[in-house]
């Protein structure tokens, strides 16, 4: 589904013309192409959307970190062509939850997985990946768990 998107969207981005829109897309192509064959080399199926999704979010963080260095080097038109593909790529990933959707979750996460400490840790961020794939950053999540378990 998600590539059907993607590949239309570069038929789109070719006809009328959108340079960036389209080098970005290919590019999320080419990773995807690289995903499924790394997945394929490990004996896995070929990336479902959900696996997709966290593909895409590693992609943006990546490019976050690149707009930090760039404006802390000055380079503000290499920062800015890193934020018209975050835009790019964040059009296919779900809207985000917010800050007390997040709790929320991890909330219930806790309590349907009946985790009592920090050795619990994994299966709750196991149940939030499987429920909320590309809708929140894993990487405060994990520490908002933390958090809840030692609390």
């Amino acid at each position: 589904m998600l590539r059907d998107d993607i590949n239309n969207a570069v038929k789109e981005a070719m006809k009328a013309k959108d340079e960036r829109k389209l080098s970005t897309l290919r590019m999320v192509n080419s990773t995807i192409k690289n995903a499924d064959i790394e997945a394929r080399g490990n004996g896995k199926p070929p990336l479902s959307d959900a696996d997709l999704l966290g593909v895409f979010q590693k992609m943006i963080k990546q490019r976050q970190e690149s707009v930090e260095l760039y404006d802390k080097g000055g380079r503000a038109e290499l920062a800015a062509q890193e934020r018209e593909e975050i835009a790019v790529i964040s059009a296919y990933l779900p809207k985000q939850m917010s800050d007390d959707e997040v709790k929320k979750a991890i909330t219930d996460a806790i309590a349907e997985t009946g985790a009592a400490g920090m050795k619990d840790m994994g299966k709750v961020i196991a149940v939030l990946r499987a429920k909320y794939a590309g809708q929140m950053d894993f990487g405060k999540a994990s520490g908002l768990v933390k958090a809840a378990l030692t609390g």
